[in-house]
């Protein structure tokens, strides 16, 4: 285990009818809020119309912004910028799901910055403030309603990119899994498959004796799979809404991550897909993922051996080791298919025309590569997407 720090300072409010706790939580941190959400669904549904009167109900001045689209734009981020200023907000509330909160935490590091914020996402710049935010969250997926992390998308450049920044948590996430009830089905698929795979970013590490954070990677795995076909079959089933809203938050709030190198390749590489041809960031990773595992599993057999034993109940064959990884590997795979997800890229339109360019464009960390359980250039990005096909 390596040495680390571990800070989740957002406050967590579960449970039902929290929404209405909205304007005195936000009373604590600003005077003029901006309220930030997507599209018609929250006004659909009621929360639109419960948030505006717990924001007046506190005494608040606010000022909105509606519009945020899956894989949120970097054009609505710099007009929410523009907003802030001009109208003296001091405190953001992101009302639905990662999409807003990641677009939330964007304005906010963009508010008292002088130049263009999406310098931060490109690395030509690195973040000093932000300001506070809180979210409400109708969507669990991204985790991003505890998180440092944002990733927003420019259309311009065609290009997907993320910053993490720790004062962009979150000052509070109010989580009723009430609000998740009309999710549509693909939706719901989509959000189970991002958080399964932020566990299994931090779950294939090359850090030995992380024992603890493995047996909790597990756990927020088995419980995904063990809840997500009754919410796909009983969508208002609020307990099994409930075991996967915390564990979304669970999967990327660092938890996970304490005393132990994640990957992250898989992320990096959907990011293209998505940037590419607007994919459902969870939609991508079903496809992504499986094939990564294909590419990368005799890097280190034994931890896809216990992969498929402890989160998908393979039964381990001692002297076929391999066929024990693969076995999960294809159950991973089967699982998402399940859920109604994509697993291949001719479902969704890419080609192998389009490998190329997409593996080129893949985020790179330090020293031109991708990934930490296996660093990986760009021959093996593509050779990923092949296995992707």
């Amino acid at each position: 285990m390596l040495d680390f720090r571990f800070l989740s300072p957002t406050e967590i409010i579960f449970g039902k009818g929290t929404e209405t706790a909205a304007g005195e939580e936000c009373k604590k941190y600003g005077k003029k809020v901006l309220f930030h959400y997507g599209g018609q669904s929250i006004k659909k549904s009621g929360l639109y119309d419960a948030i505006v009167a717990s924001l007046k109900a506190a005494g608040l001045d606010f000022v909105e912004l509606g519009g945020v689209q899956p894989n949120p734009r970097l054009r609505l981020v710099r007009e929410g910028i523009r907003l802030c200023r001009e109208e003296g907000v001091d405190f953001i509330l992101a009302v639905g799901g990662g999409s807003v909160i990641d677009s939330a935490k964007a304005i906010a590091l963009g508010v008292p910055y002088g130049g263009d914020v999406w310098d931060f996402y490109i690395g030509q710049a690195q973040p000093g403030q932000a300001l506070p935010t809180g979210a409400v969250l109708t969507l669990p997926a991204t985790g991003s309603e505890a998180s440092r992390a944002s990733v927003i998308t420019d259309q311009d450049s065609g290009l997907k990119r993320s910053v993490n920044f720790e004062p962009s948590r979150p000052r509070f996430a109010i989580m009723n899994p009430e609000l998740t009830f009309t999710l549509p089905p693909f939706q719901t698929a989509c959000g189970v498959a991002d958080i399964m795979s932020h566990a299994m970013e931090r779950y294939f590490t090359a850090v030995p004796h992380v024992e603890l954070t493995d047996r909790l990677c597990e756990a927020v795995l088995k419980t995904v799979i063990n809840n997500a076909p009754m919410v796909l079959s009983e969508p208002e089933n609020y307990d099994a809404r409930a075991e996967i809203m915390w564990a979304g938050t669970l999967a990327h709030n660092d938890l996970l991550t304490t005393g132990r190198v994640s990957d992250f390749a898989s992320h990096m590489i959907e990011h293209e897909l998505s940037a590419f041809n607007d994919v459902a960031h969870g939609a991508g990773l079903a496809i992504v993922f499986p094939a990564w595992m294909r590419y990368v599993y005799k890097h280190d057999v034994a931890r896809f051996v216990r992969f498929a034993a402890e989160v998908w109940n393979v039964e381990p064959s001692y002297f076929l080791p391999e066929r024990t990884a693969l076995e999960g590997i294809k159950r991973l795979r089967a699982f998402f298919r399940s859920l109604g997800l994509p697993v291949s890229l001719a479902e969704i339109g890419v080609y192998p025309e389009h490998f190329e360019a997409l593996a080129k464009n893949t985020r790179r960390f330090k020293g031109g590569k991708v990934g930490n359980f296996v660093k990986l250039d760009t021959d093996d990005i593509i050779e990923i997407l092949r296995l992707a096909q």
